[in-house]
């Protein structure tokens, strides 16, 4: 019987990561932290990233042999000024090249370019893959990968998505060591969606009133206009950055206003992020949700309503 996987040449994959030296690590750090403070950050925030850029510029011994040595992650952690969520950064900057967080600070995010770092998965497949399942992260990826829906997009199959799955256990050992796989919707490093949709509410209301730093975007903005809002702000231990998505997918079903991003961490737990969206179909038809987190997501929705409405 002949396969359903397409016979084609696979694409050409993302550029690797190894020339991620400490040099360019500590000054994506020291970028993060000028950031942060021009679009008005906590500056104990920005002062933090400065600090591990200055020990990571200062370490002896290289940063990638360090995280694939015996201490892995942990000794990433170990490192003055360092610490889980910084680690977390460095991890991920070593693992793919990027980070996706200074990514958005920028204001040039692009799903398709994070999901090009896993070998096999090349800019067409990269963005067929985001467009059919509007999943923009590493972690999201893996879920699909072994809930059944990425075998589903064309140019998969039972063969890739297994080859996806292998390349995605290694890649996100590495990023969040001791999570298992297919965890990727493990909810114990994240604020509760209550939060999350606080934030998101915030963000829209100031945003609507003009009450927020703009930044220009990189993407879909040829006259480099600072028209994309972004916000920093804090609930209890958790620091936030919330920015309108500015994905082709959110432009072409014209949500570019509608999908907030929002960046999130705290003091020893690593960065995540999640996608608040206003559903369109269902039970939660026209309410916020959190993306991955519906289920969360009802009662939260309908307590803010009910509180609103009050």
């Amino acid at each position: 019987m002949a396969s359903s996987e397409p016979e084609t040449t696979p694409d050409v994959p993302a550029p690797r990561a190894a020339a991620m030296t400490n040099a360019r690590i500590a000054e994506r750090l020291r970028q993060a932290a000028e950031l942060l403070l021009a679009q008005g950050d906590n500056p104990f925030r920005a002062a933090a990233y400065r600090r591990a850029a200055d020990e990571v510029a200062a370490l002896p011994r290289d940063l990638g042999a360090i995280l694939a040595g015996p201490g892995g992650r942990a000794a990433l952690e170990a490192i003055p000024g360092v610490g889980r969520s910084i680690a977390g950064a460095i991890a991920e900057m070593l693992t793919t090249g990027r980070w996706r967080y200074l990514d958005q600070l920028r204001g040039a995010a692009a799903p398709e370019q994070v999901l090009r770092t896993v070998p096999g998965i090349g800019p067409k497949l990269a963005r067929t893959v985001h467009e059919a399942l509007q999943v923009e992260t590493l972690e999201e990826l893996e879920l699909a990968a072994h809930d059944g829906r990425l075998e589903r997009v064309p140019g998969f199959g039972p063969r890739r998505a297994a080859m996806v799955r292998a390349a995605l256990a290694a890649m996100l050992a590495r990023l969040r060591p001791g999570r298992p796989a297919a965890a990727a919707a493990g909810t114990e490093d994240e604020p509760p969606v209550a939060t999350l949709l606080d934030v998101d509410r915030e963000y829209r209301e100031r945003a609507a009133r003009g009450g927020l730093r703009r930044i220009a975007p990189k993407r879909f903005n040829p006259k480099g206009e600072a028209w994309l809002p972004v916000l920093h702000t804090t609930r209890g231990p958790w620091h936030f950055t919330a920015l309108f998505s500015n994905t082709p997918l959110a432009h072409r079903l014209g949500r570019e206003r509608d999908w907030v991003v929002i960046y999130f961490h705290r003091d020893g737990r690593p960065e995540g992020s999640r996608t608040v969206v206003t559903e369109t179909g269902g039970p939660l038809r026209g309410r916020r949700v959190v993306r991955g987190r519906e289920a969360e997501s009802a009662p939260a929705a309908a307590g803010r309503q009910e509180g609103d409405a009050a």
